[in-house]
Formats: structure tokens, C-alpha cells, sequence
């Protein structure tokens, strides 16, 4: 049993983040404590597909792939225009790689194999990298989470589960514990690892209206904790805020309510048009960058596909399906016409450019194989797909409104330095407080660095706390 009058480290949450946190503190000698507000341990790294970006890793070089933390720097920073504090970036990107390693050093299996997407376990592309970094460990996020559960029990951490923490106790100034049901826990440290806010629509409103402008379309896919007691902790002790305006939003068709792997995917033989009525990007480019493209176009985007590609989607899942296309267009929520000019009078885009974009569409990629505007058959490569999707050519046709509607995770956490340390509002630290994952503030910019951006940020800056919040002891 911990002995409470004499912790080091309390760690709050126990998703990916605090798991790292609370094991890599007690690899350095530190008594530790985690409390955790759900019923099991997890959070939202058990929901996802346990995906982590790292650059230099044993798994690139067992492919002969040559890779460097610096580059992986270069490129996190250029795609996010440089908006992030270099020094804190750069400590992650270098800290990345030496985190997996020390994962696979717990047990996390993540095979020295080329895999085609996010959920076939080896080296994935993660997003719109020159060299592929994203890796999959087998068993995905529940897998990963057990392998740090399994380290947090051999170390003697104990989880305190079912018990939210209502405070941090912040005395002269510095972080000396926490309330939980009442109690005050005293400790040297705190570690803040409890979530982002995808769950709280007042602190969507306040630091990340974006995501309201799905409107009904909403749907979010973040753990049940993700209610954001980082921002109340903020407030009790004059901690800075980064990220503000920032998050992760995938783009889905109006009716999809699950994740791809439940929802089902849209046919590969489909264009995005916009309210030109022309195509305007590679309809599988990566989340990293596909939601800000949808988002800067004038008007709604609409994906156009026909019967045959209807025909085609395969049953067993719950929204992209043929009979749930077939509902969507008879109760007449998703657009059907006989014809692409019609089809473009229901969406009210010109007709012209539609059968434009559909022509060309048909002379490229289903005919030579090739996608001269937008380089789509790299994509599908990547992803292992056929490079020849069928014409769209097959009436009736179908145009269903696409748009950044499955929120993911929210960026706006307690500002944070390369020791993942918790800022005041005039960039000081504040004393015996850190914090990681999107409670952490700084790492996770305006674009998401592709698949394994979240977890990579959790697992490697909650190390990173954790090893820090015991030095600190």
C-alpha cells in the first residue's frame, strides 16, 4: 500500500500520458501515486490505434530507412509555420525515438515490416513526411496501454481509479499535492496528464470554436474524460495557456458517427468538389493537412461517387455502407440524380465544371493510372490500394456533404518548457508542476503532424514529466 505521507510524485490521469509519467518517475527511485477519474486506466491512448511518430528508431533502421530526430524537427515545425517554441519541439522529436525504443524495452511489439495503415502493425506512413515514422505496435492503443500498465504494477505505482481530482494544493506559491473526494494528498510533485476538453462544449466554445462549426455533424471520439481540469488547474495557479484555437478535427461524410474502423470508408473511386464544382485536392491526403484544405474552401465540399461505387462499399459497418447510402438518399438527406448535370443543380454547383471534373477524373487515375493535379495514386500506394479506381460513370450518382466533423483531440494545455514544466503567465516555472499529453500545452500545434502525433506527444513528454517531477524531489 502507498504510503501517503510520503509521496514524491502524484500523477493526474491515467491515459498514455500519465502511465509514462508515473512509470518513468519510478524508474527514478520516486513513490508515486496515480489518480485516474474513469474506471479503468487508459484514456484516449486505449482508444486509438496506439500509432506514435519517431524519427532514428531500430524499426526505420531495420528497414534501411534513414531518419534523424533534426529532420523530424525541420518537418514539425515548417508544417506548423514555425508557430511552436523551437526548443520545446525540438526536445520532443529528439525524446521520440528514445521513447519507443523505450517502450519496445517494456514489451511493446512493433514489427520491423512496411504496413499499409494505421492498424497492421510495422512502420506506417504517418503523414505528409519524406520518410514514413509512423509506428504501429501490435494491439494497437489497448496494446499499448497494457505494456505501461504492466511496467506501473511492477514498479509498486499504485492507480487510484474512479477518483477525479477537484484541485492541486498551491501553497506560497508552489504545487504541494492535490485534493481528490475531499482529501488533500500532499507530494513533492504533481504531473497533470488528465486529458484535453473534446467532452466540455463551453470549453469547445472558449478554446476551440472551430469544432462547433460541424453543427449537427459533431461527433467526438476522445476518452469520457476528456472533460479539461487542466484549465481549471490553470486558473488556481496562474499557469500560462498554449495551443489556444487548436485541435484535431477529421474530415467525415455529414451522416458518419463512428471512427473509420467502425464507420466504414468512402469509395475509393470518388472526387471532392467544391462549390465551383471542381475538384481541389487528393481525396486521400492525410488528416495532417485534408481538414485545413476542406476548410479554406468557399462553401460547402461534397464527395461525388456513383452506383457502382455504392455497390461496392463493403456491408458490416455502420455508416458507409450500400443500404445506408441508399437510406440517406431516399430520406433525401444525401444528393442522387440520374444525371451529373442534375446532380449538380441539387448541390447547386455549376454543371459544367462537374462533368469537367468527372471527365478528367476518368481520363487520369481509372484510365492511365496517374493523377496528374493532385499525385492521388502516391496516396493510394501508400495505403496499399489498387492505383486504378473505376470511372465514375454509373448512374445514378451521388454527392454526400463532406466536412471536419469527428473531433479527435483538443490542443490547448497548461504551457510547458523542454522539461515539461508548467509556465506561469510570465514564462516562469511553476514550482513541483508539470504536465504532458494535451494537458500539455505546446507540442500539439495548429497542424497535426499525422498519425501518432498525439501519442508520440503522451508517451514521450509524460517521460519526460515524470523524469523530471522526480529529479525535482
Amino acid at each position: 500500500m502507498t504510503d501517503l505521507d510520503d509521496l514524491d510524485v502524484i500523477v493526474v490521469g491515467g491515459g498514455g500520458a500519465g502511465l509514462a509519467a508515473a512509470v518513468s518517475a519510478a524508474e527514478q527511485g520516486a513513490a508515486v501515486l496515480l489518480f485516474e477519474s474513469e474506471r479503468e486506466l487508459g484514456g484516449s491512448t486505449q482508444l486509438s490505434a496506439g500509432l506514435i511518430t519517431a524519427a532514428g528508431t531500430s524499426v526505420q533502421r531495420a528497414l534501411g530507412i534513414d531518419d534523424s530526430a533534426e529532420r523530424h524537427f525541420q518537418h514539425y515545425m515548417d508544417l506548423n509555420q514555425w508557430q511552436l517554441k523551437p526548443g520545446l519541439v525540438r526536445a520532443f522529436c529528439a525524446a521520440a525515438g528514445p521513447t519507443l525504443e523505450w517502450m519496445i524495452g517494456l514489451g511493446l511489439d512493433v514489427p520491423a515490416v512496411l504496413s499499409s495503415d494505421a492498424h497492421t502493425p510495422g512502420l506506417s506512413r504517418a503523414g505528409v513526411e519524406d520518410v514514413w515514422r509512423g509506428h504501429v505496435p501490435r494491439d494497437q492503443g489497448y496494446g499499448l496501454v497494457q505494456v505501461l500498465d504492466r511496467a506501473r504494477k511492477a514498479r509498486g505505482v499504485e492507480a487510484v481509479l474512479n477518483t477525479r481530482v477537484a484541485a492541486l494544493l498551491f501553497e506560497n506559491g508552489r504545487v504541494a499535492g492535490v485534493v481528490a473526494d475531499g482529501i488533500e494528498v500532499r507530494a513533492r510533485s504533481v504531473v497533470v496528464a488528465s486529458g484535453g476538453f473534446a467532452h466540455n462544449p463551453d470549453l469547445l466554445r472558449r478554446y476551440y470554436p472551430d469544432a462547433l462549426d460541424a453543427g449537427d455533424s459533431l461527433f467526438v471520439v476522445a476518452a469520457p474524460g476528456s472533460r479539461g481540469d487542466h484549465l481549471a488547474f490553470a486558473e488556481q495557479t496562474g499557469g500560462a495557456l498554449a495551443g489556444d484555437g487548436w485541435g484535431l478535427m477529421l474530415p467525415t461524410a455529414y451522416f458518419q458517427r463512428h471512427h473509420h474502423w467502425q464507420a466504414g470508408f468512402p469509395p475509393a473511386s470518388r472526387v471532392y468538389v467544391n462549390s465551383s464544382g471542381r475538384r481541389f485536392m487528393d481525396e486521400d491526403a492525410s488528416y495532417a493537412v485534408s481538414s485545413g484544405i476542406i476548410q479554406a474552401q468557399d462553401g460547402p465540399v461534397w464527395a461525388v461517387f456513383d452506383e457502382k461505387a455504392r455497390l461496392g462499399l463493403p456491408t458490416g459497418y455502420a455508416d458507409w455502407t450500400p443500404a445506408r447510402i441508399a437510406e440517406e438518399a431516399a430520406a433525401g438527406r444525401l444528393a442522387q440524380a440520374a444525371t451529373l448535370d442534375a446532380l449538380a443543380d441539387r448541390i447547386g454547383v455549376p454543371a459544367h465544371a462537374l462533368t469537367t471534373t468527372v471527365t478528367r477524373w476518368n481520363e487520369q487515375l481509372p484510365e492511365t493510372g496517374t493523377d496528374a493535379d493532385f499525385l492521388r495514386e502516391q496516396s493510394l500506394a501508400a495505403k496499399g490500394a489498387p492505383a486504378r479506381p473505376d470511372p465514375i460513370a454509373t448512374a445514378p450518382y451521388y454527392a454526400a456533404r463532406v466536412l471536419p466533423a469527428e473531433l479527435v483531440c483538443t490542443h490547448t494545455g497548461l504551457e510547458i518548457d523542454h522539461r515539461a514544466a508548467v509556465l506561469d503567465r510570465a514564462g516562469t516555472p511553476i514550482p513541483g508542476l508539470f504536465a504532458a499529453g494535451e494537458a500539455g500545452g505546446g507540442v500539439l500545434g495548429m497542424r497535426y503532424v499525422g498519425g501518432g502525433n498525439a501519442v508520440a506527444n503522451a508517451l514521450t513528454m509524460g517521460r519526460i514529466a515524470g523524469s523530471n517531477a522526480a529529479a525535482a524531489v
